[in-house]
């Protein structure tokens, strides 16, 4: 049995990653924490083998008012979490980092490129990998996740923006833009196995296939008996358009093939059904 404390109460990944353990209650326990005030300090992290850390501002719009807040909330947060649950005796500490720390709307990431965030979404989440990454060593293992755009049922983001377009238009572009996403059971299942491992370093996990954004939008409209017609008729337009919500939503952007772990078996939904358990 491995104790797991998920630190982030009420966020997406952390539910979803607890319901997904849940199917093998014989194996993981599982408590969230809420971390919007100072009690879990006071929270005895020593009976737990592994702190699962999701709490974080994103889904935001960035200004200048709510700059210090992604700090306070995504870089210092994060490193009294680790110092509290090393000292408390904890074995893993696996953060949930971001894509965004590559600071690129579109291109190829590989092992050489360099994190160069631009949003202080991306800053706050690279400046806390920097701040956690002496803390680890033999008794106290972290793990650093970079996943790409996450999605599946219930979802916030871009995501949730794509499917509002799916059903509000009968017409959408029909770009082969290749994007790296991961489906949110991919994601628990790879944490589940990170955890089984009690595994250490930085992991990028993704689908195995890429998906081109106008292939989701005609899914997800399939999905509600919707039929979508796709036109190249923008596309000269859309590819001169140097506006960063093109690049976003029709530009490339992928984590190098060779950068998956070899060990893929956490991807156990395929993108097609993956869409469809997400409009059920």
């Amino acid at each position: 049995m491995k104790n797991i404390l998920i630190t982030g109460a009420n966020s997406y990944i952390g539910i979803s990653l607890e319901k997904w353990l849940e199917k093998d209650s014989d194996k993981y326990s599982i408590d969230t924490l809420d971390m919007k005030d100072n009690e879990w300090k006071n929270k005895d992290f020593s009976k737990y083998d592994v702190v699962f850390h999701v709490a974080g501002i994103a889904h935001i719009k960035e200004t200048k008012e709510n700059a210090k807040l992604y700090y306070k909330v995504n870089r210092d947060l994060v490193y009294e979490v680790a110092k509290k649950a090393k000292n408390d005796g904890v074995r893993q500490f696996i953060f949930l980092s971001s894509m965004s720390v590559y600071g690129m709307e579109t291109g190829v990431i590989g092992k050489e490129t360099i994190p160069d965030p631009k949003s202080n979404y991306g800053k706050s989440k690279l400046q806390a990998e920097e701040l956690i990454a002496p803390l680890g060593d033999s008794n106290f293992r972290i793990a650093i996740v970079r996943p790409p755009m996450v999605y599946g049922k219930g979802c916030k983001g871009n995501y949730i923006r794509l499917k509002k377009f799916a059903l509000k238009t009968p017409i959408f572009p029909e770009i082969e833009n290749k994007r790296s996403m991961i489906y949110i059971n991919n994601l628990c299942e790879f944490v589940k196995l990170l955890i089984d491992d009690c595994g250490s370093g930085l992991f990028l996990p993704q689908n195995e296939e890429y998906v081109a954004t106008s292939e989701m939008v005609k899914l997800i409209a399939k999905a509600h008996g919707k039929k979508m017609h796709m036109t190249k008729l923008f596309n000269p337009l859309l590819k001169i358009l140097k506006i960063s919500t093109v690049n976003k939503v029709f530009g490339d952007l992928v984590y190098e093939k060779s950068l998956i772990n070899e060990d893929d078996s956490y991807c156990l939904f395929f993108f097609k059904q993956s869409v469809r358990l997400s409009e059920e």
